[in-house]
């Protein structure tokens, strides 16, 4: 099961291009961003330790992208 509910990334893809959309496809859309964003969210979380912070930020999440 994901974190992140398949019915609005479904949509996301459809609004791209105003195709169906199988239910195997949001799966899979899903897991890869569950992925990235975890991948993500780790190096945010070791820049804001580095900074001497408990809180992630808004830039911390940035910079991890960035660097992603």
């Amino acid at each position: 099961m994901t974190e992140i509910p398949i019915a609005p990334v479904m949509r996301m893809i459809k609004n791209t291009s105003n195709v169906r959309v199988s239910k195997d496809a949001g799966i899979e859309l899903t897991k890869i961003l569950e992925s990235i964003g975890t991948e993500i969210s780790k190096d945010a979380v070791m820049l804001a330790k580095h900074a001497g912070r408990k809180t992630v930020k808004s830039l911390d999440i940035l910079l991890a992208y960035e660097n992603y």
